[in-house]
């Protein structure tokens, strides 16, 4: 994949870029510093994904997202930022952004930016928090998020579908989000269902979130 990174911290951007750079399926297009070098990179570069800071000067991340998907609305825009501030996590998601991460774990950069190439939304933890405290459905994966064992006994595809239900996704929502049809996902359901033994999809959502069994 081709990633374009953009924060006005030069040397971090400089450190990502080789991070990144060092991984056999990424190649950093380019690096910029503030929201107008990222809308000329994405011109310039046509890259995958755009993995930008948000406080930048000038144009800020959130401005440079919106002029982005505005060239391109399939673009996959991916905020990496110190702020885990409610106003611009929903200025991010309402923008149409593919992730929302926390500088602290650069090792979790890379998978999640796999996962935003599989069509998945990625969300840092304190951000799916803080989500859920507003009321917003992603339906966003944890980046770097290690399968419970209390769906251990379930198969790639199913937990799929378990990530999608607790973010709030209805089957139409969740077809569409995994090409799959809505019978495909009921069926899917179901079977999630009788292996965990639960009875509907609000316990699925509950035992996610818990990551263990129900009382």
């Amino acid at each position: 994949m081709k990633v374009l990174i953009v924060d006005d911290d030069r040397l971090l951007a400089h450190s990502l870029a080789t991070i990144l750079g060092a991984e056999a399926d990424i190649d950093v297009v380019g690096v910029g510093a503030s929201g107008l070098e990222a809308v000329a990179g994405f011109r310039d570069a046509h890259p995958d994904v755009v993995l930008l800071d948000i406080q930048m000067p000038g144009a800020d991340g959130l401005d440079a997202a919106e002029q982005i998907l505005a060239l391109d609305p399939g673009a996959k825009v991916v905020f990496l930022t110190t702020f885990a501030d409610d106003e611009y996590i929903a200025r991010a998601l309402q923008l149409g952004a593919r992730g929302y991460l926390i500088k602290q774990d650069v090792a979790q950069i890379a998978p999640a930016l796999r996962s935003v190439m599989t069509g998945m939304s990625v969300l840092e933890g304190r951000v799916l928090e803080r989500t859920a405290a507003m009321g917003m459905a992603t339906g966003a994966a944890t980046p770097g998020d290690v399968r419970p064992p209390a769906f251990a006994a379930l198969t790639e595809r199913e937990y799929e579908v378990v990530q999608a239900i607790s973010g709030g996704l209805d089957n139409a929502e969740t077809a569409d989000r995994l090409h799959l049809s809505e019978g495909t996902v009921r069926n899917h359901i179901s079977a999630i269902l009788a292996k965990l033994g639960l009875r509907n999809r609000t316990q699925i959502a509950v035992l996610y979130y818990r990551g263990s069994k129900l009382p």
